[in-house]
Order: C-alpha cells, then structure tokens, then sequence
C-alpha cells in the first residue's frame, strides 16, 4: 500500500505538469481549432529561461527566493512574448486556410525552435538547480510527498482555480468563450477576436513556461527535447480528456500521470514514454472525443 501511494502521489505531480501544458492545446484548439505542436517548445524555452536568468541573478549574490520568483517571471513573460509572436508571425496569416496548413506550419515551427535552442545551447543535459525551499512541515510525510512536489501540486491547483474562474467570470473569459462557440457571431456583437486568440495563446505560453520551470527544478536537467517529449504527452492528455475541454484536459493529465507512474512502477520503466501512446490509440479506437468531449460533426 505505501508503494502504491508513493506512486499515486508522484503520478499526481506528474500530471499537474503535463495538465499545464494540455490546457494551452486544449486552449487554442477550442478557439481556433489548431493543434499547436509548437507549445512543446515554448514549454522548453521557459524552462532554458529560467536557467540562464537564474543562473545570472543567483551567481550576483540575490536571496534565493527572490530568484526563484524573478525566474519564473521572466519565464512567463518571455514564453508570453513568444506566443503571442509565433501566432501573429506563424499562424493569423492562415487563419483561413486550410487546416493541414495550420498544422505544417506548427511542425515547423517546433523543429526551428528545437534547432535553434540546439545550436544556442548544447544536445546534452544541463544541470537544472533547484531554487525550490524544503518545507518542514512535510517532515513526517516526506517518505511519500517531497516539498518540490507538494509545491507543484499546490501552485497547480493555485493555477487551475484562477483560470476557472477568469474564464466563467471575467468579461475577457465571457469573450473567450463566446469566440471559441462561434467567432462570427462574437465579432458581429463587437468582439475582438483577434485579441481574444492572442490572449489565449499568452495565457497557454505562460502556462507552459511555469509547467518548464517546476519540472525542470523537480527533475534536475533540461536539453533542448524536453518539449517534444513533454508536447506530445501533454497533447495525449487533453485528447485523453476531451479536446478543447479545460475540465478534460485536467483530468486527461492526471490519468496519464497516474499510468505512467503505475506502469513505472509495477510493470517496467523502459516503457514509460510508451504508455502514453497506448493510451492515445485506445482513446482514439474506443472514445475519439475523449472522455469529457463533445460529438462535433464537420461541414464539408
């Protein structure tokens, strides 16, 4: 049973993670019906971000909480900044193209940003510091729960309630959900649909850049694939869950966390990226639209 719970538990802070990353694919797919298999890699260069950024301010001699947050802001803002730049760049020019073209452009702008972290970086892991404090009160507990993992959980939950209630009780969520029901019809009541996709690509991006610093501080390295890897599992959860669905998503992440945990655990660890693939054609065999999602016909 204690097994159990400490796989239970560090499948929960896996999937804390990767419902991060699948509430900006589910995000943008709900409004603009794009898969973004670029946000892997925003996911990564917030993490590179807070490395270089942190490095810089922890080696000038700063409080190491006082890195640990500036870190993670530089990291929401400069994975926000490259959001918000890959759309208006990479994909409004497509707006209303064919969706296959969309979806190239994607693919390529994942592979551009692998290449050029590579070449500004190195193919081999990096040493990832952990500016996170231990928490003394997780003492007794810690055999099961570490403090990097119960502040993952924590800031996740902390992340998840504050989207929620943006998105049902703000005027820019209202907007956002009226965009993603029918972008024409919020346009012709005065909705600027231009702002509201790039808001959604902002929040996603930030999103993915503080999944990128948790993991990479709760694993200890980064390289330059992390957000392939990371991308593509993040994309089974919020198929998992429902595609465009943000409740989905969430859920998705977290049966992938606990799977990949369990797997780990009581079958082998050589198969862990595996199972994630498992369960995408299962999913895609038994449930297309995923657990939480909508039966959506296509016009053609």
């Amino acid at each position: 049973m204690d097994f159990f719970l400490k796989l239970f538990l560090s499948g929960t802070a896996k999937g804390s993670i990767y419902a991060l990353i699948a509430l900006g694919y589910t995000m943008v797919y709900g409004i603009v019906q794009l898969i973004n298999f670029a946000h892997g890699e925003v996911y990564m260069i917030g993490g590179f971000t807070a490395l270089i950024i942190g490095g810089l301010l922890f080696s000038s001699g700063m409080a190491v909480p006082l890195v640990l947050l500036l870190s993670i802001l530089a990291a929401v803002v400069f994975s926000a900044a490259f959001g918000f730049t890959i759309e208006k760049l990479a994909y409004k020019p497509l707006r209303n193209k064919p969706r296959l073209s969309a979806l190239i452009s994607a693919i390529g702008i994942s592979m551009i940003l692998q290449n050029v972290v590579l070449l500004a970086q190195t193919e081999k892991y990096l040493s990832f510091p952990s500016y996170l404090p231990e928490l003394e009160f997780l003492r007794p507990v810690r055999e099961y729960l570490n403090s990097t993992q119960f502040i993952i959980l924590v800031t996740t939950a902390a992340i998840m309630v504050i989207l929620t209630l943006t998105i049902k009780f703000t005027r820019m969520g209202k907007a956002m959900r009226a965009t993603a029901q029918d972008k024409h019809m919020a346009q012709l009541v005065g909705v600027d649909i231009n702002g509201v996709i790039s808001l959604t690509f902002i929040i996603g991006s930030a999103l993915a850049a503080v999944g990128g610093v948790l993991i990479c501080s709760y694993m200890g390295q980064i390289n330059y694939y992390i957000g392939f890897v990371a991308g593509i599992k993040a994309f089974v959860a919020a198929v998992l869950g429902g595609i465009g669905s943000i409740p989905g998503a969430v859920l998705g992440s977290f049966i992938l966390g606990w799977t990949e945990s369990l797997g780990t655990g009581y079958l082998s660890s050589d198969y862990e990226d595996a199972y994630a693939f498992v369960i995408l054609i299962l999913i895609l065999i038994l449930k297309p639209d995923g657990i939480l999602g909508k039966n959506q016909k296509q016009k053609v």
